[in-house]
């Protein structure tokens, strides 16, 4: 503190002067010395001598008042602290130069647990996968379709079709919903020509508005000779869905109305209409023709 009181001695300037004072009497003491050494002729480096310990005291002075506000700062931030103080101040110091790089370094790590679990869980299901039966048949529903509110929480649809073929194993089944009302359809059928460019079932089962809209783009197989042979002591009329493709202005038949059968209306599915398909390209024609035929001899 003696040093301090000689800086504002120095300057001429009563202790602990407000700091504006003492820019305003820096500032005075400049011009008056610049004065000075333009009067006597004086080098600048004379200047600079009669000047420096008024420049020091300044200094001083001003590291003094700089202390004291970073003082009262770090005691109205971490004196709740009390002792434990410090220890708050070198925390809050490091959060503040090292925020960035500790929330990246948490992104990190973050992003490696998550793909370490993600090929966990990934590994599960395959080996899960791996472990059971061959899929006898795939079948996508497309339409204005939801799972009932009694229907069961795991593999509702699997289990009512392995219920009506006992003599399968597996079936894995999936459900584009796309509403009737024309206006919210949109979105619904965004995904509906994504599901249907990347998966591949075995048979589509559709409501009307869907077959006419799907059966025109060549994905479906044509029926015809089926419906005129193993099918044709189950066909009664109206049942046989006929449509014209981009390809052949000729109607052929590609679906099947299955909406009256009992195994239908025995899914727990809320639903207008059902008409059976097959694509064009499955892997088990056969199943799928066998399945129709079970369908079609339950119709009413």
């Amino acid at each position: 503190m003696e040093e301090l009181k000689l800086a504002y001695e120095t300057m001429g300037l009563p202790e602990l002067a407000a700091k504006e004072e003492v820019e305003k009497r820096y500032t005075i003491l400049m011009r008056q010395a610049r004065s000075r050494a333009k009067q006597q002729n004086q080098s600048a480096e004379e200047e600079d001598d009669s000047f420096a310990k008024i420049t020091q005291a300044y200094r001083l002075i001003l590291e003094y008042e700089d202390r004291k506000l970073t003082d009262a700062f770090n005691d109205q931030e971490y004196g709740k602290y009390k002792k434990m103080a410090g220890q708050a101040q070198k925390m809050d110091h490091f959060w503040r130069y090292y925020k960035f790089h500790t929330i990246g370094a948490i992104a990190a790590v973050a992003l490696i647990i998550y793909g370490i679990v993600s090929f966990m869980n990934y590994r599960t299901e395959q080996e899960r996968l791996a472990s059971l039966p061959p899929v006898d048949l795939s079948i996508s529903f497309m339409g204005n379709y939801m799972l009932t509110d009694d229907a069961p929480k795991v593999e509702p649809l699997e289990n009512a079709l392995l219920t009506a073929f006992p003599e399968w194993k597996r079936f894995v089944t999936s459900i584009t919903m796309v509403p009737s009302d024309e206006q919210a359809q949109y979105a619904y059928l965004q995904k509906a020509i994504l599901v249907l460019a990347t998966e591949h079932p075995d048979v589509y089962i559709m409501d009307r508005n869907i077959f006419k809209w799907i059966g025109n783009q060549g994905v479906l197989l044509n029926l015809d000779s089926y419906v005129e042979g193993d099918l044709k002591p189950y066909m009664i009329d109206g049942i046989a869905m006929k449509l014209q493709t981009d390809e052949d202005k000729e109607e052929h038949v590609y679906g099947i109305d299955i909406s009256n059968s009992t195994l239908a209306q025995s899914l727990p599915l809320y639903k207008q209409d059902m008409i059976i398909t097959i694509r064009i390209d499955s892997k088990n024609p056969d199943k799928a023709k066998e399945f129709i035929k079970k369908y079609m001899s339950t119709i009413q």
